[in-house]
């Protein structure tokens, strides 16, 4: 049987820069992580579309 692990990876909004790939970790409700890997061009795309939807 394998051990569980708790669930503590509630962490900050994490994005790291690994070789030609943006990782992206965002925490979720209820606990663990969402792990996106994404390219630059996608990460540019995502910050536009942010930006359509957040008050300033």
């Amino acid at each position: 049987m394998a051990a569980m692990k708790p669930r503590t990876g509630d962490g900050p909004l994490e994005v790291v820069e690994e070789g030609r790939s943006i990782i992206m970790r965002v925490p979720l409700e209820g606990g663990g992580r969402l792990v996106v890997e994404i390219a630059a061009s996608e990460a540019v795309e995502l910050r536009d579309a942010l930006q359509g939807v957040i008050p300033s």
